[in-house]
């Protein structure tokens, strides 16, 4: 079985060399860029099975950086790293294209857990699809298999993370789901407890999928989460 193949780009010498060296070990196979405009390159011109992104990187920084990889067409999964924690900034990067976030400093241990989730996530993305999987309520259907959402019979554009959120809600409709369990669900290792990107995201999903349409789906359950559900405009709501 060939090594994970891993693209580190990181411009402090002593944090590449560290990661480089402890994920070595564990038998992934790492190429380390220093700046951002080498690590486009190298993204582009390779395959990856993870690229690491530092956010704070001469010429290009890793936004960026991510952002393009995306435009160009990399599905490689994304995981940025910064010592920027704030849910802005979480949010920022997820919404370039980034699949997971990890703030520095940080444990090995949950590096290595991240880049097993992204991996797992990757593998289950490419495995053999059943076309019987599609998921609905009321005049919205999400396909598993195509990554196509739509209502009435409009195509709704989503971002990865909100299709993998609306995929979630839709499992396990009419069940509330509390914040940690969609945090553990859609990015599988929990951000930091006080952070807001699960209402951040929750919005970007009521924006697409509900604010033009009939009936609400998803819904608040003051002080325990969301839930996805049909409720009609002239019903008591939140």
């Amino acid at each position: 079985m060939n090594s994970p193949r891993v693209l580190l780009v990181e411009d402090e010498p002593s944090v590449a060399s560290f990661i480089q060296r402890s994920l070595t070990e564990e038998g992934y196979e790492i190429s380390v860029a220093p700046d951002g405009s080498l690590g486009l390159a190298m993204a582009k011109e390779h395959s990856f099975d993870i690229i690491i992104l530092d956010i704070m990187l001469p010429g290009i920084n890793g936004l960026q950086v991510c952002k393009q990889l995306r435009e160009f067409g990399c599905k490689s999964p994304i995981l940025i790293l910064t010592a920027l924690g704030s849910t802005e900034n979480v949010v920022t990067g997820l919404d370039n294209g980034a699949d997971d976030y990890l703030v520095k400093p940080f444990k090995l241990a949950e590096l290595s857990a991240r880049m097993r989730s992204l991996q797992r996530r990757k593998q289950g993305a490419q495995s053999i699809p059943d076309q019987s999987r599609l998921l609905a309520i009321a005049d919205l259907i999400l396909n598993p298999d195509e990554k196509k959402v739509t209502r009435s019979n409009r195509v709704i554009e989503l971002t990865a993370t909100e299709f993998r959120l609306l995929e979630y809600l839709l499992k396990n409709q009419r069940r509330v789901l509390s914040r940690a369990d969609i945090l553990e669900a859609v990015w599988e290792i929990s951000f930091d407890a006080n952070t807001k990107v699960v209402d951040v995201y929750i919005n970007y999903l009521r924006k697409k999928i509900d604010k033009n349409f009939e009936p609400k789906l998803i819904h608040t359950a003051v002080g325990m989460g969301y839930v996805i559900k049909e409720v009609y405009s002239d019903e008591n709501t939140d």
